[in-house]
């Protein structure tokens, strides 16, 4: 016990024990640097390899920026594993080498090819494009338009859900009868009675893909340019299956051929043969159906109109006075109004298509908006037929309905 006594009191003993506790201190708080700096180094070299791995992505774009660019081309055979026969962009045909990586069941052909610029080898195999013109075309996959929005069209909807889309939901039924199914139908009538809204409707009741064209964009100005884009549209059509094609306004480029012809009209004729080829030619279109309409039957070429292109040609008159109260029902039911008495409109608007009847009724709407009345009244509707009367009258249309759909 002395002893301890001793060493207490003993200043160096006291001394050591100070200093052996501040080395402690100082030890862990070195152990803490050291863990720090070690964390700080495990950071810093995964930032090293993700900027290694930045910097070899950017050398290998600027790389590929500064190579030369490939000429595109088409497999016209293959010869053997290691050459080929190709047709360059410029019609030029070449025997050349072949890439040894790429696999023998892509090269058929017809197949687009990239060619190395200096020695024509097919460098890879491109996937098919089609003309922006036609992959950009409207393809609506389910459109708002239902058979009830079609209005005074009874028998025309009635033949035309037989001829596309009943082919289309029940093929078996004509497989059992024994015959083919009706290839695609034309549409004709005076503007606004309504095709593209029926060609809509029946896009809406099937599951097929709608795709819409206007007959101009096929209208092109080289030679050969319409004529590709034609069999472009059928091949995006076949792969789109089942699918529905409506071209609008075929009359642009259906028109009767002539002998006496610029070199424009030519190209416009070729285009509309490959048209005709597509219709009636060798490959089946199977579970592609036409829909065309034009308001000029009586310019489209004979050929264009016989059984085996369109086998139903179905003309969408001007509505009669059913018609015209179906169709003033339809386009009224939304909209807020008083009581009106639609007998007086309907005599009033003889000679009316279904697009001058809509017009008629935003007309009404647009008086009872700027008098800052919520509801359509009677007077408003009879002052909208007149306005569209005057409209009517001043738009110089000299041409009789009766005289271009009989």
């Amino acid at each position: 016990m002395s002893s301890d006594v001793e060493k207490s009191n003993n200043p160096l003993t006291a001394k050591t024990d100070a200093e052996l506790d501040k080395l402690e201190e100082d030890y862990q708080k070195l152990l803490e640097v050291s863990e720090n700096l070690i964390n700080e180094r495990s950071y810093l070299e995964t930032e090293i390899r993700t900027l290694k791995k930045r910097a070899t992505r950017l050398d290998d774009e600027v790389r590929l920026l500064k190579s030369p660019p490939l000429i595109i081309g088409h497999l016209q055979d293959v010869l053997d594993d290691r050459t080929a026969i190709v047709r360059s962009s410029n019609g030029t045909v070449f025997q050349v080498s072949l890439n040894q990586r790429l696999e023998p069941e892509k090269l058929k052909p017809g197949t687009r090819v990239a060619l190395n610029q200096d020695t024509l080898a097919v460098i890879e195999v491109l996937h098919e494009a089609w003309d922006p013109m036609v992959s950009g075309a409207e393809m609506v996959e389910k459109p708002d338009i239902t058979y009830d929005s079609v209005a005074g069209l009874d028998e025309q909807v009635k033949t035309v859900r037989e001829a596309i889309e009943l082919p289309l939901l029940e093929p078996e039924l004509f497989a059992k009868v024994g015959i083919t199914p009706p290839k695609g139908i034309l549409l004709v009538g005076p503007p606004g009675c309504g095709k593209t809204l029926l060609a809509k409707a029946v896009a809406q009741q099937t599951d097929a893909t709608f795709i819409r064209m206007v007959g101009s964009e096929l209208a092109q100005k080289y030679i050969g340019e319409g004529g590709r884009m034609v069999r472009e549209l059928f091949s995006l059509a076949k792969e789109k299956s089942p699918s529905i094609i409506f071209l609008d306004e075929i009359d642009a480029i259906g028109a009767k051929r002539l002998d006496g012809s610029t070199s424009g009209d030519r190209e416009v004729q070729r285009t509309l043969m490959q048209l005709l080829a597509e219709l009636d030619g060798f490959d089946s279109l199977e579970d592609v159906k036409i829909i065309a309409a034009t308001n000029r039957p009586d310019i489209l070429d004979d050929a264009l109109l016989r059984p085996g292109r369109f086998d139903r040609i179905v003309t969408i008159p001007l509505p009669d006075s059913d018609g015209r109260k179906a169709i003033l029902k339809l386009h009224t039911s939304n909209m807020s109004t008083s009581r009106i008495q639609l007998k007086a409109i309907v005599e009033k608007t003889e000679g009316y298509s279904g697009a001058e009847l809509k017009a008629t009724c935003v007309e009404a709407g647009m008086i009872a908006i700027r008098d800052k009345r919520s509801k359509i009244s009677q007077s408003d509707l009879l002052k909208a037929v007149e306005r569209i009367q005057v409209k009517k009258s001043t738009s110089g249309v000299t041409t009789s309905p009766d005289a271009l759909y009989g």
